[in-house]
């Protein structure tokens, strides 16, 4: 398959920034810090290489984006010419030194990825800066002409956001690999339990608390992490008006909180549907921090009903076609 033309123009705005040249500044400092302390907060050139899934795409993608490009790399198993481009961009994730990160994506363990990149052909390569997304390149491509893109991606993040990567310290040590995952300290029955009395109670700051404490202790509490968003957006609708809500949601398409507010109360009134539809397409219409202040609060309701619902599924898949 041959490379299609690898372009800077496709950005889309996902997250705010600053002024690229405040950025650029306060990057330019930290890193100069961190140069002055002997490297501290230097990440090894093993951190530079990343294996990514869907779970931590959020964390490892988009939240490190705010610091420096990613680069991903869609690719399986299977794909002769992934191969061939794979251990080329791994080699020039660690010459960069801290001016991107590859994450390398297994299509066959991340189907959901795929499908909110649209990708349809292997390899494709794709960057992440800043929060906003934007293809790269299909295909394996010449090294020079990869090196090329990659050169006006760095350029873009510093120019436009204020990027100017990560310090490495080539003498540390990979991180060690994890052991055994501790045992949670448990049973949560009866912190669970008095959540559940808040809600019926009407306390929902207490039942955000309670489940807070479950998952002090245990982060993965799946029953927890359900509870805390449902607590949440119960707390958040408490004292809205909803006609007043609705009237002005309805009056201006473009006021992002009007149609948080609105999409909060659909889903509490059961209409699961419209709450995502109605975010879906206030992130079409809005830019900057209103549309990231949207696309927070779909994924926050997204929570609530839980990611093996279809509707989720659904709505994930709208949501990536309006971003990317």
């Amino acid at each position: 398959m041959q490379p299609r033309n690898m372009s800077m123009s496709g950005v889309v705005d996902l997250a705010a920034v600053k002024a690229a040249n405040e950025a650029k500044a306060k990057a330019e400092q930290a890193r100069a810090e961190a140069a002055r302390h002997g490297g501290g907060g230097a990440v090894s050139p093993s951190s530079l290489v990343i294996d990514v899934d869907e779970a931590g795409f959020e964390r490892d993608v988009l939240q490190q984006s705010a610091e420096v490009p990613v680069v991903l790399d869609f690719w399986a198993e299977w794909c002769q010419p992934c191969k061939q481009l794979s251990p080329v961009l791994e080699r020039l994730a660690l010459e960069y030194n801290g001016r991107f990160v590859l994450a390398k994506v297994d299509v066959d363990a991340n189907q959901m990825l795929m499908q909110q990149f649209g990708i349809q052909g292997i390899p494709a390569v794709f960057a992440v800066v800043a929060g906003q997304a934007l293809p790269l390149f299909q295909g394996a491509a010449p090294e020079e002409q990869i090196r090329q893109t990659l050169d006006q991606l760095i350029q873009v993040g510093e120019e436009r956001f204020g990027l100017t990567g990560i310090v490495v310290d080539s003498d540390a040590a990979p991180a060690a690999a994890a052991g055994p995952a501790p045992v949670p300290v448990g049973p949560y029955d009866a912190l669970l339990e008095a959540a559940v009395q808040a809600l019926d109670a009407g306390d929902f700051g207490g039942a955000v608390q309670a489940y807070r404490n479950v998952l002090a202790d245990d982060p993965g509490n799946s029953e927890a992490k359900l509870g805390l968003a449902q607590a949440e957006l119960l707390g958040r609708v408490a004292g809205m008006d909803p006609q007043k809500v609705r009237d002005k949601a309805a009056s201006d398409p473009a006021d992002a909180n009007a149609q948080i507010d609105a999409a909060d109360l659909d889903l509490v009134g059961g209409h699961v549907e419209d709450a995502f539809g109605r975010l879906v397409e206030a992130v079409r219409r809005t830019a900057g921090e209103d549309r990231d202040a949207v696309r927070v609060r779909l994924l926050k309701l997204f929570e609530v009903i839980g990611p093996d619902d279809p509707r989720v599924t659904a709505a994930r898949s709208a949501l990536a076609r309006v971003l990317f």
